[in-house]
């Protein structure tokens, strides 16, 4: 009896093996996972100097193990099996998505500011805003809290409260540069800031003194927009999005209210704007995490399309390599401002624009003689569809694609105004800043002309790593 046994156990384990060796070695490769939210490693080119340094057969296992068969069902299943028999990553995995603290910046020389009203209606250094919830340490160090329906993922903000002063100069070097402009500096919380619970609210820092630090730096003549407190006042609502990253276009929103107030242009309430919603929405935090819990609680994506403005949108589509570089652009083409996506599409964020890999051009029929360029990241793509009541011309620029001279930019459009418009993540960062300066009298790209490249749903969930300030084509984004 016992032989018998061990018969039918090695053949099942035989069966079981065979039928891996086949999937893996027959079935199609997967080349885009809608689960992490990337595109999946590529069979590497040959060459005889690849294959004699080694090169190539590392490659060749990259792509065998990153590219497997059903990966996302696989991983899917995975998930589901620890999440019932209650496997979870321990607290001791928790990493912060933000650079490492500045060393301490010189204290500003204190110099006569205009007040300017930026809804500041908390004083308060510290921050109030946790919840009494479950919370738990999920896959990369995302922290899930709450349970059912109202699950949500966040990201530990590791910054300190002296750090991302480069910002600031980069907004203060701007307005050097263009000094009949109107330079407006905003930093875009993230959720964290707002739900994060007691319990484990040690492993993430606030975000409110990083960005006050910011606003100290700024010279008199740039213009804060202070949304803390804002969002502060409607956390109650659907301001972030509990599956994604990034915010819900209801935050940006009252971000937008406060923006047009520091800015002195007009702005209407929600009246002037037909709500749509894309059900069963699943964001980028799902892959990120692995917490299948998140799956489980899809959320509505809702967003607000104005119904009293005429608008045009241009596009110049930017084509990249494997490394996120700026491979090609299109000719300028028009096309819509809102994508409309499928109920269950994890692209649903990529409505406004479809996506970040691109210069967008809006002409609306507000006749105020003020334009205004948005240097941002993917939190930033929420904004300019508040703002067509209140500017004739919006020029959308993410910080990671641009390739003209954005003084001759400035220059030849006429702007009015400028905005830098970034999640507190990709205002920290150096490579944003450093973005910013290049765009100072950049050198035309040596790119190609190339078609224009479609914006689908697809393509629009590539990200890189785990940061908002890479691609979101969704962006830690």
């Amino acid at each position: 009896m016992h032989r018998k046994s061990s018969l039918i156990y090695i053949i099942l384990i035989a069966i079981v093996f065979v039928v891996i060796v086949i999937v893996f070695d027959t079935f199609p490769r997967t080349r885009l996972s809608q689960l992490e939210k990337r595109e999946l490693a590529s069979f590497p080119p040959f060459s005889w100097e690849s294959l004699a340094d080694g090169s190539f057969t590392g490659k060749v296992s990259s792509w065998f193990s990153d590219s497997e068969p059903f990966r996302d069902e696989l991983m899917t299943l995975c998930m589901q099996i620890k999440h019932y028999i209650g496997i979870t990553p321990t607290e001791d995995n928790i990493k912060f998505h933000a650079p490492e603290p500045e060393k301490p910046a010189p204290k500003p020389k204190k110099k006569a500011r205009k007040p300017i009203d930026v809804s500041e209606d908390d004083h308060s250094e510290t921050d109030e805003n946790t919840l009494e919830e479950n919370a738990k340490i999920a896959n990369a160090g995302i922290i899930v809290v709450g349970k059912g329906d109202n699950v949500r993922a966040l990201m530990a903000f590791g910054g300190s409260a002296t750090g991302c002063t480069e910002y600031a100069e980069v907004a203060n070097y701007y307005k050097q540069t263009f000094p009949h402009v109107n330079i407006y500096c905003m930093v875009i919380p993230t959720s964290i800031a707002y739900y994060c619970p007691e319990k484990v609210k040690r492993y993430t820092n606030p975000q409110l003194p990083t960005i006050r630090n910011v606003f100290a730096h700024l010279n008199p003549s740039v213009r804060p927009v202070n949304i803390y407190f804002i969002l502060k006042k409607h956390k109650s609502e659907d301001i972030f999005l509990r599956t994604d990253h990034h915010w819900a276009p209801l935050g940006a929103y009252y971000a937008a209210q406060i923006f047009a107030k520091v800015a002195h242009v007009p702005f209407r309430n929600l009246s002037h704007y037909e709500q749509h919603v894309v059900h069963r929405y699943v964001g980028s935090m799902y892959g990120y995490s692995k917490d299948i819990a998140l799956k489980n609680a899809p959320e509505d994506f809702v967003y607000y399309v104005p119904t009293k403005v005429k608008y045009t949108t241009t596009y110049t589509d930017y084509t990249l390599n494997n490394n996120y570089q700026i491979a090609g652009e299109s000719k300028p083409k028009e096309g819509p401002f809102f994508y409309k996506y499928k109920d269950g599409n994890g692209g649903a964020y990529c409505t406004m624009m479809g996506g970040d890999t691109r210069l967008t051009q809006v002409r609306t029929s507000t006749r105020n003689h003020r334009r205004l360029i948005i240097l941002k990241d993917s939190f930033g793509n929420m904004l300019p569809g508040y703002l067509f009541y209140s500017f004739e011309e919006i020029h959308v620029i993410d910080g990671r694609y641009f390739t003209q001279d954005i003084v001759q930019y400035v220059k030849e459009h006429h702007i009015t105004d400028i905005l830098f418009a970034n999640n507190i993540f990709s205002a920290y960062g150096k490579s944003t800043c450093n973005k910013y300066r290049r765009f100072i009298k950049q050198p035309p790209a040596d790119s190609t002309i190339v078609s224009p490249v479609t914006t689908s749903s697809d393509s629009s969930l590539i990200t890189k790593s785990l940061n908002p300030e890479t691609p979101l084509t969704p962006n830690r984004q």
